[in-house]
C-alpha cells in the first residue's frame, strides 16, 4: 500500500511540472498518461495486489491520482488551444515592427573621419601595440632615462627592468614605422594611449590619439601648415580661426601648438577653452634630427614634420560635448545621439 502511495506522490509531481507549446506534444501527454496503456491504467492494475482492508483507501487515492491527470490535461488542452488561436490571429503579411538601430560610437565616427581626411593627402594607416617597451616610447623619440620631459607624462608602468608601459602615446608606431627605413613615409598613426591622470571632464586615463608623420626630402614648415589647415578646415569648416603657438616637444624642433577658435562658445568663453575663446587640438612640429638619427635615417638628406591630436578633443568640439567622461560611460541616452551621425 505504502509503495503504491509513494508511486501516485512522485508521478503527480511529474505530471504537475509538464508543459506543451503544441497539439503533438499535447497528444504525448494523452498517450503516455490516459491512452489504453497509459501510466493511470497500469497503475490502477495494481490494485489487485493491495491487501482487502487497504482497497478502500487505495481505491480513493488512485481515483483522486485519475481526477488529477484529467484536470492537468484539460488544462493543458486549453492552453494548447489558445498558442493556437494566437498564431491564427496573428497577419504573417504585416511588415515586422521596427528594431532599434545600433551605431557606431562618436570616437570612432571621429576617427574614421579623420583618416578619411588624412587618406585623401596619402597617409597611410599605421598601427602598433599598445604595451611598448622604453626604447620605442621614450629613448628614440629624444627622451633619454632622467629626461625632464619624462615627467610631462605620467606613466602606467608594468615592469620596470627592463621597462614594459602602457604607452603613453602613438608616437612609437611611428618609431616602429621610421625604423623599417621605408621612404618616403607618410603615415597616421590612430590608437588608445594611458595616462596616469585625474579624472575629470577635460582629462582622462585613457584616450585616443591620431598622430602624422611625413618623412622625404626637402620637408618643410610650411608643408606641415598646410596639411593642418586642410584638416581642419576639412573637419569643422572654413568659417574656424587657426593660430600656431610656439611650443616644446622634445621630439621635435621647432614646435608648436595648433588652436582653433572655440566652436562651442563661438569665442565667448567657456569651460572647455577656459574663457579664452581659443581650444588647443594638436601639437606639432619638425621632427628632430636626432629622432631621426635614433631609426638610422640621414637627417642631413631627408626631413620630415609629425603632429599628434587626441580624437576625445576633436569630437568635442565637432559635437559640442562639454565633458569628455561621456565618452567612456556607455549611457545610451548619450550614445542614440550619433545614430544619425554614421
Amino acid at each position: 500500500m505504502q509503495q503504491l502511495l509513494d508511486k501516485i506522490k512522485a508521478y503527480s509531481a511529474e505530471i504537475e511540472a509538464a508543459a506543451v507549446k503544441s497539439k503533438d506534444e499535447l497528444e504525448a501527454f494523452r498517450i503516455k498518461y490516459l491512452g489504453t496503456k497509459g501510466l493511470v491504467k497500469t497503475i490502477m492494475g495494481e490494485m489487485k495486489d493491495v491487501a482487502v482492508e487497504q482497497k478502500k483507501e487505495a481505491g480513493q487515492a488512485l481515483n483522486q491520482f485519475k481526477n488529477f491527470v484529467e484536470e492537468k490535461f484539460d488544462k493543458l488542452k486549453q492552453f494548447e488551444a489558445s498558442i493556437v488561436k494566437e498564431k491564427q490571429d496573428t497577419d504573417l503579411s504585416l511588415p515586422a515592427p521596427d528594431m532599434p538601430l545600433g551605431t557606431r560610437h562618436p570616437i570612432s565616427i571621429v576617427q574614421n573621419k579623420i583618416i578619411s581626411i588624412f587618406n585623401r593627402l596619402g597617409f597611410a594607416v599605421a598601427q602598433g601595440p599598445e604595451i611598448e617597451d622604453d626604447w620605442h616610447n621614450f629613448t628614440a623619440l629624444n627622451l633619454p632615462e632622467n629626461h625632464p620631459a619624462r615627467d610631462m607624462q605620467d606613466t602606467f608602468y608594468l615592469q620596470e627592468e627592463p621597462a614594459w608601459l602602457l604607452r603613453t602615446h602613438t608616437s612609437s608606431v611611428q618609431i616602429r614605422e621610421m625604423e623599417k627605413g621605408v621612404l618616403p613615409l607618410r603615415i597616421i598613426c590612430p590608437g588608445r594611449v594611458y595616462r596616469n591622470e585625474t579624472i575629470s571632464a577635460r582629462a582622462h586615463c585613457f584616450f585616443n590619439q591620431v598622430e602624422g608623420l611625413y618623412i622625404a626630402e626637402n620637408v618643410s614648415f610650411a608643408d606641415l601648415k598646410q596639411t593642418l589647415y586642410f584638416f581642419v578646415q576639412e573637419m569643422f569648416g572654413q568659417e574656424v580661426k587657426i593660430r600656431f603657438r610656439p611650443s616644446y616637444f622634445p621630439f621635435t624642433e621647432p614646435s608648436a601648438e595648433m588652436d582653433i577658435s572655440c566652436l562651442i562658445c563661438g569665442g565667448s568663453g567657456c569651460n572647455v577653452c577656459k574663457k579664452t575663446g581659443w581650444v588647443e587640438i594638436l601639437g606639432c612640429g619638425m621632427v628632430h634630427p636626432q629622432v631621426l638619427e635614433n631609426c638610422n635615417i640621414d637627417s642631413e638628406k631627408y626631413t620630415g614634420f609629425a603632429f599628434g591630436m587626441g580624437i576625445e578633443r576633436i569630437a568635442m568640439l565637432k559635437y559640442q560635448v562639454k565633458d569628455l567622461r561621456l565618452f567612456s560611460e556607455n549611457d545610451t541616452r548619450f550614445l542614440d545621439q550619433f545614430v544619425a551621425a554614421v
